[in-house]
C-alpha cells in the first residue's frame, strides 16, 4: 500500500537525499516537508511544503493538524525527523542546540503522535547517549530519548558513522573514515537515505525502538529495488 511521509529537517544536507530518495519510491504517495521558511522545490510532483514557527508554542498542536490532515487520505502516515546542526553545532551554545535537537524535535514527535501516527524515524549519531561528557553526543541522546518518550508504536534511530558525500564532511575525513571499520567509520549519504525509505516500505517490521547503524543501513540500502 502507498505511503506517506511528514518530514521536518528536510532542506538539510541528509534531510534533502531522504526527500529525495522518497519522491523517487513509488510506493511513496507523497512527501510533506515541513519548514521554517519557504523553499523553492524541484520538479516532484508527489512534494510539497509547509511553512510552521518551529519556535511558536503552538508548534507541536500545528504539526498535530497538519498530520490529522494526512492520516485522513488513503494508506498509512509515517514521519521522518533529519534535523541535525552537525559540524556548525561547534559555533551554537547549549541552549541553542537543546532548543532545536530537543525543543523542537521533540514538539515534532509529539504533534505527530498526538495526531495517530505510529511509525517514526530519526537522524542522530552514533554513540550518542544522553550520559556523555562530550556535548554533541549528550545532546543527541537527549533527542533520542526526547522522541522515545512521545510512545511512537515504532521508532527506528538511525546513528550514522562519518557521513561521506556530504558537503559538511571534509574529503580527507570521508576518505579517512572507509578505513574505520563499523559504526565509527564512514557511510554513503545516499545510503543512509535509501534506508530511510527501505524503513517505511518494510510493512513486517517489529514494534519498539531499533538502533540502527552503518552496517545495518548499507543492508537495508541495498534490499530497495
Amino acid at each position: 500500500m502507498a505511503f506517506r511521509v511528514l518530514i521536518i529537517g528536510g532542506t538539510g544536507q541528509v534531510g534533502a537525499a531522504v526527500v529525495g530518495a522518497l519522491a523517487a519510491e513509488s510506493r511513496c504517495a507523497e512527501v510533506v516537508m515541513v519548514n521554517r521558511r519557504a523553499i523553492s522545490l524541484r520538479a516532484a510532483p508527489r512534494v510539497r511544503q509547509v511553512v510552521l514557527d518551529t519556535a511558536a508554542a503552538e508548534f507541536p498542536s500545528e504539526v498535530n493538524k497538519l498530520a490529522q490532515s494526512m492520516l485522513g487520505q488513503a494508506g498509512p502516515v509515517f514521519a521522518a525527523c533529519c534535523v541535525g546542526v552537525g559540524q556548525g553545532s561547534l559555533k551554537w551554545s547549549e541552549d541553542e542546540l537543546k532548543a532545536l535537537e530537543i525543543g523542537v524535535v521533540g514538539g515534532f514527535a509529539r504533534g505527530c503522535r498526538a495526531a495517530g501516527i505510529t511509525r517514526f524515524a530519526l537522524l542522530s549519531a552514533v554513540g550518542s547517549t544522553s550520559q556523555s561528557r562530550i556535548r554533541y553526543v549528550r545532546i543527541m541522546g537527549l533527542k533520542e530519548e526526547a522522541v522515545q518518550a512521545a510512545g511512537f508504536q515504532r521508532l527506528a534511530i538511525f546513528r550514522p558513522g562519518i557521513i561521506a558525500g556530504n558537503v559538511h564532511t571534509p574529503s580527507y575525513v570521508a576518505w579517512l573514515g572507509r578505513l574505520i571499520p563499523g559504526r565509527f567509520g564512514a557511510i554513503e549519504q545516499d545510503d543512509i537515505a535509501r534506508a530511510f525509505v527501505a524503513e517505511f516500505v518494510d510493512s513486517a517490521t517489529q514494534d519498539g525502538v531499533v538502533y540502527l547503524e552503518n552496517g545495518t543501513m548499507r543492508r537495508m540500502s541495498r534490499t530497495l529495488k
